[in-house]
């Protein structure tokens, strides 16, 4: 039976509800551990979030250097609660699948190394030597580009750096991460037109910028500190244009948790314009903003002549643009974009936001250097206080690319790695994670392991998914927490428990710290505090290395032993093969760490010829079969990523149930439906792309979720939003970005089905 209670959403976002909800979740650690772990995180000499990779004020920062969910994240990694062998013991694999993914979450901290056997139906201890050799005889048996080695956005630069190296030693450049299912679409973008796959922004820059466009993206519950930063910009006078089809509190009006008088009121508003574009129409938005700025002469033309190429080009597209399709592709009129044109005209200084909004479409890329080509009209790349901002979703998912996990890093990359480790690394380019999925359906991949995170629930397609790691000989997750990924199997499969984020790591040259990139290129260090939740645990970079060692052996010339026994060693391997890194151990320990070089920050485009692009894209053509909606899969305000922490969101006045599926009151009058009532949806799509693409096929295949409660709600007509990661069986496999092959998961056409 469903508990689902739906309320009228709120106005604001924060407020005295997130400070009580702080207070109730950091209580679950014990009043002690709670102040003690808590005033540690984000601080200097303390610990990095393990949640968003928003920045932290370099100069000053607050006590409470924290937000709502920063608190659900510590909590949740510092419970109390703890899953070891009496645990699997007491519970069968078959009765853990059946179980929730909230419900796995919640029964703590994994204690020891666990093995499933072939055949076996519960997990049983395993010695962690004994664990390393068994993936090295798994190694063994195949290729090495039999196997995958996933990587998460939770792991350290220090281990990241590690973990590609083996991988590359043992053969193979099999390395996807999570960023293949975010924002490689970001990076694949800006490396074309500014020659630098990171944002060009720093955290002062908010402080002095005329206008912030928040593209894509709901800071509210992803990156709620976030939130502060465009406070302070509306107190000071910044315009705010908020892009985004669903209407997020967050973007709306932000009451301050940890100031009286922000409590007392009903905050401060933070959008002075609210644009609901249709899902996927912000490539026609964008486009709709340069034509309007170009209409009226108002761009840079200085900049555009010294520092760019393509303007003509672009000029002459967007005069040719009609208005009618700009309407018509971004859902939003003319006088509407009229207004957002208005503020970017008006703004000496503007910076653009976005993140998964923009990124999970098959035209993600050409979407985001239309941003790109709007910013650049008027000089805003380079420039104080103005810049490109993607916010990444994972604390440190844009450390692990610097570090080298990437299916293709370049030659220079490879050449330095192989001269500082004394090894050739591999050239061919290895698997995506779109292409490991495959590749194990396919029978062609022998070991997956992963370095964190929850796969299964992670990746589109979840079935097809399942089949895949079902296939493999052996499955290896590094994890601190039980997920789904740990109950769908390979015909072995092993559990191996880390330290986390919070937990002091002592190592044979004593106590270690391990080092983050933020979304802004800062590199900080990051030192946790607590005494480990079990006796039991490795680190990562040691668990690495034990690796390592068992599956290399002499092969390798690399001391493995005395890199995870001090820290400083792996940095000193890090300053010689990454390139910006130089005196990587001085410059960390220096008072909130470094910022990495980004050239486009400098307007040095050298990268790319000297000059930034504008670039000349055709307005992409959304189209459903009749009786079809769009849809795009979000996180609740309860969840981060794949961990669900609740049944709850607050922001959307949801209680009790996540199978929800917001649609607009017009098509839920249109199909004959009434607000709680169940209904199935239903995906189609074909062996070679999405069937509602535009592209015909011989053969469709549907996908279906069912028992979803129909919730009205603010969201443009034709568009319907659902739950990450229940709505993930529904993104096809095929369908990907052009370029950076990211599953659309926010562009699915679905079918709204009445249950029988």
């Amino acid at each position: 039976m469903s508990d689902l209670r739906v309320k009228k959403p709120p106005e604001e976002a924060a407020g005295l509800l997130a400070a009580l909800s702080s207070l109730e979740v950091a209580r679950t650690m014990g009043v002690a551990r709670a102040a003690r772990t808590l005033l540690r995180l984000n601080q200097e000499g303390g610990f990095d979030c393990p949640g968003c990779a928003w920045p932290e004020p370099e100069a000053e920062r607050n006590l409470f250097e924290f937000c709502e969910n920063g608190v659900k994240h510590v909590a949740d990694e510092a419970t109390p609660l703890r899953v070891d062998a009496g645990f699997f013991a007491e519970h069968s694999v078959a009765h853990l699948r059946a179980r929730s993914d909230e419900w796995l979450n919640a029964r703590g901290r994994l204690a020891e190394p666990m093995v499933l056997d072939e055949g076996a139906e519960h997990y049983e201890p395993i010695g962690w030597d004994a664990a390393f050799e068994l993936v090295a005889s798994e190694l063994a048996k195949g290729s090495p580009d039999e196997a995958v080695f996933y990587t998460s956005g939770r792991t350290s630069n220090e281990a990241a750096f590690l973990y590609q190296l083996f991988a590359r030693m043992l053969g193979t450049n099999n390395l996807p991460d999570c960023s293949n299912m975010c924002h490689e679409s970001s990076g694949a973008a800006l490396k074309e037109v500014v020659g630098v796959g990171k944002g060009t922004v720093h955290l002062d820059d908010f402080e002095a910028c005329d206008a912030i466009f928040v593209v894509g993206q709901n800071p509210g519950s992803n990156h709620p500190r976030m939130l502060s930063a465009l406070e302070a910009a509306a107190r000071r006078g910044c315009a705010i244009v908020a892009v985004n089809p669903l209407r997020e509190p967050g973007l709306v009006r932000f009451s301050h948790p940890q100031r009286y008088e922000s409590l007392l009121s009903r905050g401060t508003p933070i959008a002075t314009l609210y644009l609901q574009v249709r899902i996927g129409g912000d490539a026609a938005l964008f486009r709709g903003l340069s034509k309007a700025i170009v209409e009226a002469g108002a761009i840079d033309r200085e900049f555009i002549e010294r520092h760019t190429t393509g303007f003509e080009a672009f000029e002459a597209h967007a005069r040719a643009t009609s208005w009618t399709d700009i309407e018509r592709g971004a859902g939003v009129s003319r006088a509407e974009i009229a207004q957002a044109a208005a503020i970017a005209m008006r703004s000496e200084r503007t910076i653009a936001c976005w993140a998964m909004g923009l990124t999970q479409h098959k035209h993600s890329v050409a979407t985001i250097q239309e941003l790109v080509s709007f910013m650049l009209l008027r000089g805003n790349v380079g420039r104080p206080g103005a810049g490109l901002c993607p916010v990444r979703g994972h604390s440190n998912v844009q450390g692990d690319r610097t570090m080298g996990i990437w299916e293709k890093m370049p030659d220079a990359f490879l050449d330095r790695l192989g001269a500082a480790c004394e090894f050739e690394p591999p050239r061919a380019h290895g698997y995506d994670t779109v292409g490991a999925i495959e590749a194990m359906r396919a029978g062609k991949v022998r070991v997956f392991f992963a370095m964190g995170g929850n796969f299964l629930s992670a990746a589109p397609d979840t079935l097809r998914t399942a089949e895949g790691l079902e296939r493999c000989a052996l499955t290896v997750h590094v994890a601190t927490k039980l997920n789904r990924s740990h109950v769908v199997t390979g015909k072995r499969a092993l559990v191996l428990p880390c330290l986390g984020r919070t937990e002091r790591d002592v190592q044979a040259g004593g106590e270690q710290f391990v080092t983050v990139e933020n979304s802004m290129g800062f590199v900080s260090a990051s030192r946790g505090r607590n005494e480990p939740a079990s006796d039991r645990l490795k680190s990562e970079p040691a668990i690495v290395a034990g690796l390592a060692r068992a599956a290399l052996g002499a092969r390798s010339s690399v001391d493995w032993e005395s890199l995870c026994g001090d820290y400083d060693r792996v940095r000193d391997l890090i300053a010689t093969v990454v390139d910006g890194c130089d005196g990587y151990n001085a410059r960390v320990r220096e008072r909130g760490g470094f910022h990495l070089r980004n050239a486009a920050r400098e307007r040095d485009f050298a990268s790319i010829g000297g000059r930034a692009r504008f670039s000349v894209h055709e307005l992409p053509e959304i189209r459903v079969e009749p009786g079809e909606l769009l849809m795009m899969t979000i996180r609740s305000h309860d969840q981060f990523n794949t961990t669900v922490y609740g049944p709850s969101d607050r922001y959307r006045g949801i209680e009790g149930d996540r199978r929800v599926v917001f649609m607009n009151e017009r098509d839920v009058e249109r199909l004959g439906l009434r607000a709680g009532e169940r209904v199935d949806l239903v995906s189609r799509y074909g062996v070679d792309g999405p069937a509602a693409g535009g592209t015909s096929h011989a053969e469709t295949i549907e996908r279906t979720v069912e028992a979803f409660a129909v919730v009205p709600f603010s969201i443009p007509e034709g568009c319907v939003a659902t739950y990450f990661p229940e709505a993930n069986p529904l993104v096809p496999l095929e369908s990907r970005a052009d370029k950076s092959r990211t599953p659309t998961s926010k562009s699915v056409a679905v079918r709204v089905r009445k249950r029988e």
